[in-house]
């Protein structure tokens, strides 16, 4: 009998799970395709959940091995490349991929050491558009529009099986090749917050209604680049300067 095949990456983060019997059921069909990574944000109900051990059969070191955590970007911290799992690509200025395509895209990043994970939103409504702007770019999967919904470890299903088969297939397709480590989502975050609170200062997001608009926007420039760490530490140093040049902080503030 071959060794079995046990990736850890890309990890798999559902947003706001609401059914134990749900998580159970994606832990098996994870570990079916070979993927043990799971990442649970805000279950609904409380964790470790009975009714999540009793669906996962089998695969019960998928649930234990479950990291948890209650902000989405606590989840995403080490992630260089997110992906978000919606049948909506929204009025989003990103990359929308199928299944294979994403699978392919994710096995060339794994090869340069990336760290992929893929965000599946909860099941009465999905992620919303603030969840979804954290990702580099959408999957989403060829329903039939008239009856678009899937229950959510159908959809895990269909990815990890475009996952194992990408696995099997030939050559991977270029992916954006960093000289640097690509910066991880905690990195980004900081870059964010630090621009975005000095935009603010100098009042740049006017009128006030449209500041979520604007920040998502300028979030979506940044993510299209795929920023290396030392790029964001060049930006924020950019930033810091600036601040300091128009007399409004220290230099030895951050």
């Amino acid at each position: 009998m071959p060794p079995p095949i046990e990736d850890p990456w890309p990890a798999v983060c559902l947003v706001r799970p609401q059914m134990g019997e749900n998580i159970g059921a994606v832990a098996r069909v994870l570990l079916n395709f070979g993927l043990v990574s799971l990442r649970l944000v805000a279950p609904r109900d409380a964790w470790p959940n009975p009714k999540a051990e009793v669906v996962a059969v089998g695969a019960d070191r998928v649930l234990k091995g479950a990291k948890v955590e209650w902000r989405l970007e606590d989840a995403l911290g080490d992630a260089t490349l997110v992906i978000a799992a919606t049948a909506r690509p929204r009025d989003l200025e990103k990359p929308v991929w199928g299944p294979r395509q994403a699978a392919q895209i994710i096995r060339a990043a794994i090869a340069q050491g990336e760290r992929p994970v893929v965000m599946f939103g909860p099941e009465a409504a999905g992620m919303e558009t603030d969840e979804i702007a954290r990702a580099d770019a959408i999957v989403t999967l060829p329903v039939n529009p008239g009856f678009a919904s899937l229950n959510l470890a159908q959809s895990v299903a269909v990815f990890a099986f475009a996952i194992a088969e990408a696995r099997q297939s030939g050559d991977a397709p270029a992916w954006f090749k960093h000289e640097n480590p690509a910066a991880a989502q905690a990195d980004l975050e900081s870059f964010f917050s630090h621009l975005e609170n000095e935009l603010e200062r100098g009042r740049f997001f006017h009128p006030e209604d449209k500041a979520p608009l604007m920040k998502r926007n300028l979030r979506a420039l940044f993510l299209r680049a795929r920023l290396s760490e030392q790029e964001v530490r060049t930006l924020r140093g950019v930033i810091k300067a600036l601040t300091i040049g128009r007399g409004g902080r220290k230099k030895d503030d951050t």
